[in-house]
């Protein structure tokens, strides 16, 4: 009650000294009043006094007649809410389609002046299923895959992990590519050899070789942009089956390519991209024994422009150096009790992978080649739990793709699994099935494959 008897005390006392000065602004008597209602010409609001200001203005008047003052009164606006969190569609409403937020909008002064090498630079490391994409904003960007600026750019990117081209048993679109980046399968449409029986054999730099099913013709493409090419006539004639290398003559396909091909009874030939054209360099020497024998489930490997190929009777690998044309062989022992088995390569590297099979147990193992020793040493297997898989079962295994990732297909009658193995972090990871396009649901069976670095300026 003191408090208030004070506050009554106060307030007529500043009445007085309103009135006494003349003042305009007339403050009724409240007794019960526990605020100052100030009247603005254009506003209303609250007023608290600070009773901890210092000023030595005076204590009675300053509050009244100059309430704008700060530091003199406490203003307090109308409450309002704390601000809530709204949904995406209530920041949405009442936007006309089409419309930005300013701070989103990019100044067209501003990107207009963007350097154009810039724009390839960033566009060449973007993801390849983004790039497709932004071939649709203008045909300038469609036309990136003929610039020779672009093609230096996409030269300078680190090559990523490779894709896996492989052949399925389906009658229409046998092709199918799988990104494991994405882990997604694409099934491209490459009008060229959609009449043909062809299969993938090889690649370098982006292009993937292919081989007729009959071992006369083969194909030179680019997956990506379905740049094509069929290669001129042999000038040998070999009917039986021949294996396949591939590789560059310099850091990408502009300077060109050469391909290899070697029957087992010595005959080989080189075509030249540059050239166009196949030439026979030489004869097999004669220490290399023949017949050749070669692996033809094992792709060949390509290692700083020489191509290996694995041979059997006896064991070990026969390379072919594409720049000074020289064979060599050299007699490396198989482990026991391997089958299926596949030459690899990873930095430099040169990796057998196959399957070990010892009573009713299977395994996938992989080893690496000691050089000065010419032996395998093992270096991984696949984890125990999924080998259990195996038990019991005659399981078959095709390499896909020997390029540091691999792909192997493992296959019974009541099994089809697809796995990929990174060879620098002994990573085992599934392969999501490979369904029919539009729409389908039925798994398709891979038969064979091969593995390439995509690359959208590769021209064949």
């Amino acid at each position: 009650m003191e408090g208030l008897a004070m506050l009554r005390q106060l307030i007529g006392e500043v009445q007085e000294l309103c009135e006494l000065y003349g003042s305009s602004n007339y403050i009724p008597h409240q007794p019960h009043t526990q605020l100052l209602y100030h009247h603005h010409q254009h506003s209303h609001r609250w007023c608290f006094p600070n009773f901890d200001d210092d000023s030595a203005e005076d204590d009675y008047c300053d509050p009244i007649m100059r309430s704008g003052k700060s530091g003199t009164l406490k203003t307090m606006e109308p409450y309002e809410p704390p601000p809530t969190k709204k949904s995406r569609k209530e920041r949405n409403r009442g936007k006309l389609p089409g419309t930005t937020n300013s701070a989103e909008v990019m100044e067209q002064e501003i990107w207009k002046e963007f350097p154009e090498d810039l724009f390839e630079a960033v566009i060449a490391r973007l993801p390849i299923a983004t790039f497709f994409r932004f071939r649709l904003v203008c045909r300038k960007w469609n036309s990136l895959l003929n610039s020779n600026s672009f093609s230096q750019h996409c030269a300078q990117v680190p090559q990523g992990h490779p894709w896996f081209y492989t052949i399925t048993h389906e009658n229409v679109d046998p092709g199918a590519m799988y990104d494991p980046s994405l882990k997604k399968w694409h099934h491209p449409t490459i009008p060229s050899l959609r009449a043909k029986t062809v299969l993938p054999v090889a690649s370098a730099g982006g292009l993937v070789c292919f081989l007729d099913i009959n071992h006369r013709n083969f194909f030179v493409c680019n997956p990506l942009t379905q740049s094509f090419k069929e290669l001129p006539a042999r000038s040998v004639r070999v009917w039986s089956r021949v294996a396949v290398g591939m590789t560059l003559n310099g850091n990408s396909t502009t300077a060109g390519y050469k391909i290899l091909w070697v029957g087992c009874d010595g005959e080989y030939e080189v075509y030249d991209s540059v050239k166009n054209s196949w030439a026979r360099p030489g004869s097999m020497p004669l220490h290399v024994k023949l017949p050749l024998s070669l692996n033809f489930l094992s792709q060949a490997v390509s290692i700083d422009g020489t191509i290996y190929l694995m041979r059997s009777d006896p064991d070990g690998i026969v390379s072919y150096d594409m720049v000074t044309g020289a064979w060599k062989q050299f007699i490396i022992p198989a482990p026991l009790h391997l089958t299926d088995h596949t030459l690899a390569e990873c930095g430099g590297r040169i990796m057998l992978v196959g399957l070990l099979t010892k009573n009713a147990a299977t395994c996938v193992c992989i080893w690496e080649l000691q050089k000065m020793m010419l032996l395998w040493k093992e270096v991984d297997r696949m984890p125990n739990i999924w080998c259990l898989e195996f038990y019991g079962k005659h399981v078959r295994m095709t390499c896909l793709g020997n390029k540091g990732l691999l792909m192997l297909s493992l296959r019974s009658r009541q099994m089809n699994r697809l796995v990929t193995y990174n060879v620098l972090s002994r990573e085992w990871l599934k392969v999501p099935g490979c369904v029919v396009p539009r729409g389908g649901k039925k798994r398709q069976w891979i038969a064979c494959g091969t593995a390439f670095h995509p690359c959208l300026t590769a021209s064949a």
